[in-house]
């Protein structure tokens, strides 16, 4: 357990974000990057995605300081600055995203098998969803004996799954070469600007930063509350130097066409192409231990957000049951079927990996644009600021502001057809809100603009699935 009180301590708050952050993507991010930008649109890539969400860590640990009573953050603070009906789209978008998430790395998982043995091929054969649904279940048992337990396991893979990272990353740096690295700076062959390179990189930062709220997430598990901020930022200055690292090392050792043509996981491919087969093997083992650590920290993310929300009534009573070992059990047998229902689909699916990574990364996109809305509304009235200096205020309105235009951004950036695929799962989501309505007897839109929200939502499932159909959009 994390603590003789049933507490987690800073350092396991950290593992939580670390855990969480540190997954498929990390893995992907070599060739993800070369089919899109060369070094110079990487860099300016993650500038601005490191400010932007180092910004939106710096949200979170604000909030979680001056809003100690609102536990699983992403959603509580989207409730109490926009109303019940945003709350519940936060709490189910976030949720639903956090499965696909997770859906991405059983994908994953086979698709690195695959390339040592053929029958997984891409990770959405029929072996590969077989053993993924294993897998799956395996976990939920594990998951409901508790969630210490499970927090302390996420400890120790954490440590285990960034010794591998690590020693791609000094490999790389011994093999640098400047040449190479000034050949690809450009990106050269690619076609459009540097703008357009570099928003089509957008979503696979947020992929890759999703996990930075996991502190917040478990706030009420904190056995301090100035841990929980602690915890955000500490992970993500640590797993940002990561990914900055292993997105631009590659460039320096092979042209950015053949690192665009490499396999998933990328990483494996680049470290096999600088010291032989031993390196994708090498890579390959790390990354299993650090996809199935991610998918135990995500599991438990996922089935504590949505029994937050039953909690405070957002969601039905239902979801907030929690079994002998404080584990929100309800919440987790919907985790599981969910996964578990996505995993069968991805057969059917072209680039099961790629779709799931931007599925995901587009519906965090509206819980993290409400987050940093709420945190400009508690900036701007002053409000838990009264006893405090005014520098203070001041630094977080810019901190605030520059998270919501940033997060704005990114709902531009990731373009229409995710936004019409999140509008599939949201409109018919939103039944699970009726029912909690229903279930406290009260009206179900007591505001026009909830009414005008679904409709919208409604509208785009609708163009989605037209799209869907016709073949505009290709899964």
């Amino acid at each position: 357990m994390a603590s003789t009180d049933g507490k987690m301590s800073r350092f396991h708050l950290t593992a939580m974000v670390v855990g969480s952050m540190v997954g498929a993507g990390i893995f992907s991010l070599p060739r993800t990057f070369a089919g899109a930008t060369g070094p110079l649109g990487a860099v300016i890539a993650w500038i601005i995605a490191g400010t932007g969400m180092y910004m939106l860590a710096r949200v979170f640990q604000f909030l979680a300081e001056r809003k100690p009573n609102l536990d699983a953050g992403v959603f509580a603070y989207a409730k109490e600055g926009y109303g019940d009906y945003p709350g519940f789209l936060s709490a189910f978008g976030y949720w639903i995203g956090s499965c696909i998430g997770n859906v991405s790395y059983w994908v994953l998982i086979k698709s690195t098998l695959g390339a040592f043995f053929p029958v997984f091929g891409d990770g959405n054969t029929l072996v590969a969803i077989l053993v993924a649904s294993v897998g799956i279940w395996l976990f939920h048992f594990m998951i409901l004996r508790g969630v210490q337990q499970a927090a302390a396991l996420n400890f120790i893979v954490t440590i285990a799954k960034i010794i591998p990272i690590l020693v791609f990353i000094g490999i790389l740096i011994f093999a640098f070469q400047a040449d190479m690295f000034r050949f690809n700076f450009y990106g050269g062959g690619l076609e459009g600007g540097i703008f357009e390179q570099v928003r089509m990189t957008m979503l696979v930062t947020v992929f890759v930063f999703l996990g930075i709220e996991g502190a917040s997430v478990y706030s009420r598990y904190a056995r301090e509350r100035r841990d929980v901020g602690f915890a955000t930022i500490a992970g993500f200055v640590g797993v940002t130097t990561l990914m900055v690292l292993v997105t631009l090392l590659p460039y320096a050792v092979i042209p950015r066409e053949e690192i665009a043509g490499i396999r998933q996981p990328s990483m494996a491919g680049v470290l096999e192409a600088v010291v032989g087969p031993w390196g994708a093997v090498f890579v390959s083992v790390g990354l299993l231990i650090s996809v199935l650590g991610a998918y135990l920290a995500w599991a438990l993310i996922c089935a504590e957000v949505m029994s937050a929300a039953a909690r405070t009534r957002a969601m039905p009573s239902l979801f907030a049951r929690e079994n002998k070992a404080r584990v929100p059990s309800a919440a987790m047998w919907a985790t599981s079927i969910v996964v578990q229902v996505i995993v069968i689909t991805t057969y059917w699916s072209t680039d099961a990996f790629a779709l799931m990574l931007n599925l995901t990364s587009s519906m965090a996109l509206i819980p993290f644009l409400l987050v940093a809305g709420y945190a400009m509304q508690l900036t701007t009235r002053g409000e838990s600021y009264a006893a405090g200096p005014s520098s203070d205020r001041s630094r977080d309105i810019l901190i605030a502001a520059v998270a919501t235009v940033y997060t704005g951004y990114l709902v531009y950036a990731g373009g229409l057809k995710f936004l019409v695929l999140s509008a599939i799962l949201y409109a018919p989501g939103s039944l699970l809100y009726v029912w909690a309505r229903r279930e406290q007897g009260k009206k179900v839109f007591e505001r026009t603009s909830d009414v005008v929200v679904l409709a919208l939502a409604s509208l785009g499932a609708v163009v989605g699935i037209y799209w869907i159909a016709t073949g505009y959009i290709v899964l």
